[in-house]
């Protein structure tokens, strides 16, 4: 084996932002090192879910997502106000239409049912 080509091999500290430490060893320059993610942190170990946002990507969907649902429920409101509305022109279209027809048309008059009755009166008295 080669003297000096090898990078020298010591024990460093590694500190998570969970606020986990730990020593291994290391051929990095450093005593100190820290880090993002370790096993006490790590979703595959916690079986619990951990976002990690560095460059705001999460908060720039989760506005998107926000905007998305507040223009759809904006359209589905006016659709509905537009719906009552045809219904309310509808409705005054039929009542025109059931006026009209009732203009139009001449009332009819009741059958005479009072001889019918005087029959059956006379038909008692025999």
């Amino acid at each position: 084996m080669k003297t000096e080509i090898h990078p020298k091999y010591q024990d460093v500290n590694f500190t998570c932002a969970c606020g986990a430490t730990f020593v291994a060893g290391s051929t990095i320059g450093k005593e100190e090192f820290q880090t993002e993610i370790c096993s006490a942190c790590h979703p595959f170990y916690t079986g619990k879910q951990k976002l990690i946002d560095s460059s705001g990507r999460v908060d720039k969907f989760m506005a998107k997502r926000k905007k998305a649902e507040e223009l759809k429920a904006k359209q589905e409101a006016e659709a509905r106000a537009a719906a009552g509305e045809d219904e309310e022109e509808e409705a005054e279209t039929a009542a025109e239409a059931a006026e009209t027809a009732a203009e139009e048309t001449p009332a009819e008059e009741p059958a005479p049912e009072a001889p019918v009755e005087e029959e059956k009166e006379e038909e008692k008295a025999e």
